[in-house]
């Protein structure tokens, strides 16, 4: 299935029909403020495990991200963050940004794993962005491609996207075309911000 949200004018409807799709287990696939991605509820096993075979690993392999409606929803996934670190994301995010920090236990227990860090991404994308705040919850995500591909026209067309992963997937949600660039990576589990991956997102230190 595939909805259109228009991102000037957005449908709350629309939203909430997405959100429920994630509250029941489905994998939705939705825009960013880079390239689409597809997740589920965080809070959901079943779906985890399902997004995990998806992607071709076990649970407690997955890289997984998570999408936070604000920042006040970190600290139940994030350990105490530094004042210069706080004060990094708070200039970059929303933005097309993953930041990795250490991992409270709460972490470990979600993805059945003994992950030490997350990445935590806010979108500078209010589709995406208000349907995690309808879900009440965070969104566990992955990218669509795998490391080793290009980024071809599938990525940023969501009809090209649809027609490759409607067999796999509950939901494409339509937000326009996307970008072709994911996004920056940058890890603060060491003090000094590290780029892991330079992305879309130009780093303002």
């Amino acid at each position: 299935m595939i909805i259109e949200i228009n991102p000037h004018n957005i449908d709350e409807r629309l939203i909430q029909q997405a959100a429920d799709i994630l509250k029941k287990g489905g994998i939705i696939i939705f825009p960013t403020d880079s390239v689409y991605a597809m997740g589920c509820d965080l809070y959901n096993k079943n779906a985890l495990a399902k997004l995990a075979k998806l992607k071709d690993v076990k649970l407690n392999k997955a890289r997984f991200s998570i999408i936070c409606h604000n920042l006040s929803d970190l600290s139940n996934y994030v350990k105490q963050i530094d004042r210069p670190t706080f004060k990094l994301l708070k200039q970059h995010l929303p933005g097309p940004f993953t930041f990795v920090l250490t991992a409270t236990n709460e972490i470990p227990k979600l993805f059945d794993s003994n992950r030490k860090e997350i990445g935590i991404r806010i979108p500078d994308n209010q589709i995406i962005l208000k349907i995690t705040e309808a879900l009440g919850k965070p969104i566990a995500t992955t990218s669509l491609h795998d490391d080793e591909d290009t980024f071809l026209d599938y990525f940023n067309d969501p009809y090209e996207i649809y027609q490759r992963f409607d067999d796999d997937v509950d939901l494409v949600v339509d937000g326009g075309y996307g970008k072709l660039h994911a996004s920056t990576i940058i890890d603060c589990t060491s003090g000094a911000p590290v780029i892991v991956r330079q992305g879309i997102g130009k780093l303002d230190i």
